[in-house]
């Protein structure tokens, strides 16, 4: 019986260990499924998986040292990426001058596929793809102008994502439905300087949606801020709120904040192979003591079925081939408990999985489906009370009161006036 070495590395300890710590267990998970009976019935022959994971404790040197071992010494037959945008770049170029596959379940970072890699196959959407979904939602809200506000972090990351979200508020049905993109900032936000700089602008500007683009700290501070800030801001949005610690966090503040999401359980996903998303998710609970699992930990499961879904579209389980496998997962079209999975076979980048939207409402989020909404415009939020109440508040400000604000230039990037 031939052994499969699927080895990655991970961030068991440093900044990203919450998450990583999800991605080991759902790689435990995945391989124990294969070993007992899943890897055969997914390849139509007898093999056994064996996981070989490195801690990178979230640092691009550690990323660099494992990944020239994995490559050039281990030679592992079937590589999956680290986690982020930053360290999947460093792997990725290792993996690509080396001539092995690898599977990107970590990073979403536009740039990875630019200069058409061969070696590099993504199973997530780009982030370029995370709040364009956001922006349809605003295009059903009645409120006659939705002018938005975008807060990124100044990452390839976060650029990508705001620039997504920037080319989506840009398109024709976005503009007849009264969005406008009036500010725009980028840079770290610094809780006690970056405040004094947005408030103006946002006031000047008669913002009344706001997004926040970038890591986990940024997205926070930037939606503490939008609560605290008094400007009643009927619409928020970040990337961070699409991950159960968001909701932890802030508590009820939580409350009506919306999110892009990779996976969630409650999504209607029927697999051609593997668990279904709530007996992955279920399982996930069970082995971590009832913590939450969030989409990282699917994305790699996910990545794990698709390795051998590869195997067996190539009709063998010689890894050895690493270019025969790679023409094998441009063929593949795959739907797992993580959703649809077909790529650009140029540049190995996602073309077939679709980006959720998730709102926070007691503690819990809730899938919101934009492309199900009517085209009258006729939204009805899930949870919302933030949007309710909050509209309310504003459009109690007389509009002369609104009018009266002070224009004076400030450092963000302030959009024209309606």
């Amino acid at each position: 019986m031939s052994t499969i070495v699927i080895a990655a590395s991970i961030p068991l300890s440093g900044a990203y260990q919450a998450v990583g710590r999800q991605i080991e267990a759902a790689l435990r998970l995945f391989e124990a499924d294969a070993n007992a009976g899943l890897a055969e019935r997914i390849t139509g022959r007898r093999c056994a998986i064996a996981l070989e994971l490195r801690d990178d404790r979230g640092r691009r040197d550690q990323v660099g040292e494992v990944y020239r071992w994995l490559c050039v010494e281990r030679r592992a037959a079937i590589l999956l990426g680290p986690y982020s945008t930053g360290l999947t770049r460093v792997a990725a170029r290792i993996a690509e001058d080396a001539g092995r596959l690898m599977l990107n379940h970590g990073g979403a970072g536009d740039d990875l596929h630019d200069g058409n890699p061969r070696m590099l196959v993504s199973v997530l959407s780009p982030a370029s793809d995370y709040l364009t979904g956001f922006v349809r939602l605003l295009t059903t809200l009645k409120l006659r102008r939705k002018r938005v506000a975008i807060v990124a972090a100044a990452t390839p990351f976060a650029r990508a994502v705001a620039g997504g979200a920037e080319r989506a508020c840009a398109e024709r049905v976005a503009w007849l439905r009264g969005v406008r993109l009036r500010v725009k900032f980028q840079g770290r936000f610094d809780a006690a300087a970056t405040p004094a700089m947005l408030h103006p602008a946002l006031r000047r500007n008669r913002v009344n949606v706001m997004l926040s683009a970038g890591g986990y700290d940024h997205d926070l501070a930037a939606m503490r801020f939008a609560i605290e800030s008094g400007l009643n801001l009927p619409v928020l949005g970040c990337v961070a709120a699409g991950v159960a610690r968001f909701g932890a966090d802030l508590g009820a503040e939580a409350d009506g904040i919306v999110g892009p999401s990779q996976w969630e359980e409650e999504h209607g996903v029927t697999p051609a192979i593997g668990p279904s998303p709530r007996d992955f998710a279920r399982r996930m609970r069970e082995r971590r003591a009832g913590e939450a699992c969030d989409y990282p930990a699917a994305q790699a499961y996910a990545a794990g079925l698709i390795a051998l879904a590869a195997l067996r579209e190539a009709d063998s389980i010689d890894v050895n081939d690493q270019a025969r496998i790679r023409e094998a997962l441009a063929r593949l079209r795959l739907t797992t408990l993580f959703g649809d999975f077909a790529i650009d076979p140029a540049n190995g980048r996602q073309t077939a999985h679709r980006m959720l939207l998730v709102q926070w409402h007691r503690g819990r989020k809730t899938i919101i489906d934009p492309a199900a909404l009517d085209e009258r415009g006729d939204l009805e939020f899930p949870s919302g009370w933030r949007l309710i109440v909050a509209s309310l508040n504003y459009l109690r400000m007389g509009r002369r009161d609104r009018e009266r604000e002070p224009r004076r230039p400030g450092k963000p990037d302030d959009g024209d006036k309606d």
